[in-house]
């Protein structure tokens, strides 16, 4: 696909900002499989497809106006899967996401990660480590992989970490706010998810950011992950710019 039908652009070119638009953008990368079922080739290669995906999104972003993006790379449901894709997954983190480092580093952009994504085997949570330790200066654009991620999980470890608080008398049941539970979630240093964009025509949050979407904008599009682009991305922060956001108000 091109770029979006009447897409302006700025004065060198580039395609211009969106204005109005999220600042902060969460997906829902699905669809590889059938991608790849679709051209009769092996799931692997849909994964593949869809780390060329991720390429063309992560350099797409910023030139929108979005500051933040957290991708949904591999769920803490994802260890059901069979064995032998869990440890293709595993293989293209490895090769793929993680070397694109420099040109993540170059671009002014500083990897997060959240999730239980220590618990991935220990020469991946390394390299995982010095991605985060060699960009966590740049301040142009945060990209956020959410590895070994569940949102039941995330509330569960946050409401474990107040538990403990009640136990040792720091904190009362009847002073817990919701303040105090986004302190304990893995997104409490990052800005409010704007958007949350789900592929392939799957219409449901699996799991996902579940405390962070409560006034987030959703958006789904049939268009599976390995052919989204730019194009896509645009129409998503335009409609997202065109709605009236009332958080409940009126």
């Amino acid at each position: 696909m091109g770029p979006a039908a009447g897409a302006e652009h700025a004065a060198d070119g580039e395609p211009a900002p969106v204005a109005g638009g999220p600042r902060h953008v969460a997906i829902i990368m699905d669809g590889n499989g059938r991608w790849a079922k679709a051209r009769r080739l092996p799931r692997l290669a849909g994964h593949k497809a869809g780390v060329e995906a991720v390429r063309r999104i992560v350099r797409a972003a910023p030139r929108l106006g979005i500051e933040t993006l957290t991708l949904y790379a591999f769920s803490s449901e994802n260890w059901r899967r069979p064995a032998d894709e869990v440890s293709d997954l595993m293989s293209l983190l490895r090769h793929h996401l993680l070397a694109e480092l420099e040109e993540l580093d170059s671009n002014g952009a500083r990897l997060s990660l959240i999730g239980d994504w220590r618990a991935l085997k220990s020469d991946v949570v390394e390299r995982l480590e010095n991605a985060i330790e060699a960009t966590k200066t740049n301040s142009r654009f945060r990209l956020v992989v959410a590895l070994n991620y569940g949102g039941q999980d995330e509330l569960v470890r946050a409401m474990q970490a107040i538990g403990t608080r009640i136990a040792d008398g720091t904190v009362t049941p009847g002073s817990i706010t919701p303040q105090m539970i986004e302190a304990g979630l893995d997104t409490a240093e990052l800005p409010p998810v704007d958007l949350i964009i789900r592929t392939s025509g799957e219409q449901r949050l699996s799991n996902f950011l579940l405390w962070q979407a409560a006034y987030a904008e959703l958006w789904f599009t049939p268009v599976l992950w390995p052919d989204f682009d730019e194009a896509v991305l645009r129409e998503a922060a335009e409609s997202f710019a065109a709605r009236e956001r009332r958080y409940g108000g009126r």
